[in-house]
């Protein structure tokens, strides 16, 4: 799964400017694992409409903080919205690894989500959202009775959505009177839509990632629910540790007006 980055010595200071390309954002955190304050730097190219969220040419730029060298990563997927870093210890090594969100900008709201780690001093790809979206794959189905079959492919798990809550004008276009399905219908599980750190464990005191992914009818615009899936870090990979379907709450009292 992981995937050793190439070093690059240079950093994208006057040259980049003339092609647009602009500091994003800067973190500052031992990454490199020597005890030393490392500056972590997200840059990307814009173009002339400032008010543009969209970036692309996106690299992450590492800046060793006892030897002043830098390491560039660029990721497979290095365009889209609101890109974004975050420093934190994924690996239970007492390391701030390097977490890189960029936003799809499509109406399925996904992301493209990498986290690198310093690996025999090399800045190493351990999570991708592409490998990820692979190993985790869904059919979803309607069946009798308002429900919908949520069956994860890869890991032989199975999950069961009632959707009556919907309302009867929704149940009423794909059950009859007797709850009866008229016709197959399908949904889908939609790529990665955020990824979460949280820390769960305080003692060991390193981050695990919540990852969501929507669930749909036959639509995109139908959400009925979302797979919520818990990673930890097992020394080589991260593998999932929980995973559930959730359905959002309903009002009991709906504001009026």
């Amino acid at each position: 799964m992981s995937q050793q980055i190439r070093k690059n010595d240079m950093l994208p200071y006057e040259e980049d400017l003339m092609k647009n390309r602009y500091l994003l954002t800067m973190q500052e955190g031992d990454v490199t694992g020597d005890g030393i304050p490392d500056k972590v730097y997200l840059y990307g190219s814009k173009t002339a409409d400032t008010k543009s969220s969209f970036v692309d040419n996106i690299s992450i730029v590492i800046e060793d903080g006892y030897s002043g060298k830098n390491s560039t990563i660029t990721p497979d997927f290095n365009a889209g919205y609101n890109p974004r870093l975050f420093l934190g210890d994924f690996t239970a090594d007492g390391v701030d690894d390097i977490k890189l969100s960029i936003n799809s900008g499509g109406s399925g709201g996904y992301g493209y989500f990498y986290i690198y780690a310093y690996i025999n001093n090399i800045p190493t790809e351990i999570f991708n959202f592409n490998q990820y979206n692979a190993l985790f794959q869904y059919k979803v189905d309607y069946i009798d009775l308002y429900r919908v079959v949520v069956y994860n492919v890869n890991h032989d798990k199975l999950f069961v959505l009632d959707v009556s809550y919907k309302g009867d004008e929704y149940v009423s276009q794909y059950y009859d009177e007797s709850g009866m399905l008229k016709m197959p219908i399908q949904g889908d599980v939609l790529g990665v839509n955020a990824i979460m750190p949280f820390i769960q464990n305080e003692e060991v005191n390193a981050y695990e990632l919540l990852v969501y992914q929507r669930i749909i009818g036959p639509i995109n615009s139908d959400t009925l629910g979302y797979i919520e899936n818990v990673l930890s870090w097992d020394g080589k990979e991260f593998y999932s540790t929980r995973m559930s379907a959730v359905i959002p709450g309903l009002l009991l009292n709906p504001p009026v007006g």
